[in-house]
């Protein structure tokens, strides 16, 4: 039997949610000494590393002892273009769009730019242990394909699409619909379903984007059954106001996307801090996904995310850094960030562990419909896992050391990890990120 046919036994204390702990305080299963078997870049079992040794005691074992192993990270909103404005901060969301983001943005015509742009932001997000990425695009179409390839060479998992918009923005940033058709239609027949990389259709939310746009983006859903949609929703005041003027016939914002079939199983909408109960009724009826990005709301001043009225409503989240507008590429910060602010919120939940793996991990499986594939390290889902191990005299190593509990170190990981724990990544059991040793 070859080496890959017998796979490999990774060594290390786990830690994965397999099902949603938002709805019964329970999902969470960890190993101190841990066991995951990896065939074919596929998880074959998962549990207690002896039981695990015993039922394959001729599969090689890597000991990674030391640290700990964790399923990838899936950010379920992010921007490639902005990586380069992280840190504008003072400003909320339109201004900062206006003097920040879409100058940048422009930039993307530029095809080597946009390539060197693709390069740096899927590097960040391995380094960061994400595996799996929903990701705003470009306006332009060259530029949204730089970004296909860059993660294709890279190994990551990546939805992506390009930005759809016909006014409110800088001139050079608008299309036509027929020919953001055409250049959309021509991605996806490029990159769509092409080994890790599926497309999201992606107006960039309804203040800039006409209703003959919106109606090319139906049109596109419904002739691409497989192509995933995301966009803005509700995420903040003078935002909200503005799309009102402009769709007066719209009973909130969420009908402005109802009205052209764009809620729905395949959608996710990003932020979502200002919702009506309406419309949370209408998104967990859909089946649409709301992406919580808590850094980005702080930074820029969109408000508190009422995760309690979404939960009870039963809407879908998961977890987003909203790169640039966030705070940086970590999913741990995001996690962390989620903790803090439902701490002080006047509605808050009060946050486990549990809840927060589950929000960076499985949740956005979920709310990509890659459930059945990714998002935990139950047996037959694809091997994507992040391994993270404290720095040397590290915070972190003192906590975890000491730690009387896997539900401690987890609490710790979120909030101590940051990039510098991240030691290796993987996709499918091969590795695409791995730290140099100090």
């Amino acid at each position: 039997m070859s080496a890959a046919e017998r796979g490999e036994i990774l060594r290390a204390p786990l830690f994965h949610t397999p099902r949603n702990p938002f709805l019964n305080g329970q999902g969470l299963e960890s190993h101190q000494d841990g066991g995951l078997l990896i065939r074919a870049g596929r998880i074959v079992a998962c549990g207690e590393y002896g039981t695990v040794q015993a039922a394959h005691p001729s599969v090689p074992v890597t000991d990674l002892r030391g640290g700990f192993m964790l399923p990838g990270f899936i950010d379920t909103h992010t921007h490639f273009p902005q990586w380069r404005v992280l840190g504008g901060l003072g400003r909320e969301l339109l201004d900062w769009l206006e003097y920040f983001a879409l100058p940048e943005e422009a930039r993307m015509a530029d095809d080597a730019y946009a390539c060197q742009t693709a390069q740096g932001f899927v590097r960040a997000l391995a380094a960061h242990g994400t595996t799996t990425a929903l990701v705003f695009g470009a306006h332009f179409a060259s530029a949204t394909a730089s970004l296909f390839e860059a993660a294709a060479a890279s190994g990551l998992r990546v939805v992506s699409g390009m930005v759809l918009s016909d006014r409110r923005l800088r001139p050079e940033l608008h299309q036509l619909p027929k020919t953001a058709y055409r250049d959309s239609t021509n991605l996806i027949r490029r990159f769509h379903g092409q080994g890790r990389l599926l497309y999201a259709v992606t107006p960039r939310f309804a203040l800039s984007t006409s209703e003959g746009m919106l109606e090319m983006c139906q049109t596109l859903m419904r002739e691409n059954p497989g192509v995933r949609f995301q966009t803005h929703l509700n995420e903040n005041r003078q935002e909200i106001a503005e799309v009102r003027q402009l769709f007066p016939w719209a009973s909130d914002y969420l009908s402005v996307y109802e009205r052209f079939e764009l809620a729905g199983s395949r959608s996710v909408m990003a932020h979502n801090v200002h919702p009506s109960d309406s419309e949370l009724e209408r998104l967990a009826a859909s089946g649409t996904s709301i992406s919580h990005c808590p850094c980005s709301n702080a930074a820029l001043g969109s408000g508190i995310f009422p995760l309690r009225r979404h939960m009870a409503a039963g809407v879908k989240c998961a977890l987003g850094t909203d790169v640039g507008g966030g705070t940086g590429f970590g999913m741990l910060k995001e996690g962390l960030q989620a903790y803090l602010v439902q701490r002080l919120a006047v509605d808050g939940a009060l946050l486990i562990p549990a809840h927060l793996l589950y929000l960076a991990t499985r949740a956005g499986a979920v709310a990509l419909g890659m459930e059945e594939e990714i998002g935990d390290l139950s047996p037959g889902k694809s091997a994507d896992l992040v391994y993270l191990r404290p720095p040397q005299g590290s915070p972190l190593e003192a906590v975890v050391e000491q730690a009387d509990s896997m539900d401690r170190i987890l609490a710790a990981l979120f909030t101590l990890a940051g990039a510098e724990s991240v030691r290796e990544v993987r996709v499918e059991g091969s590795v695409i990120f791995r730290a140099p040793e100090a």
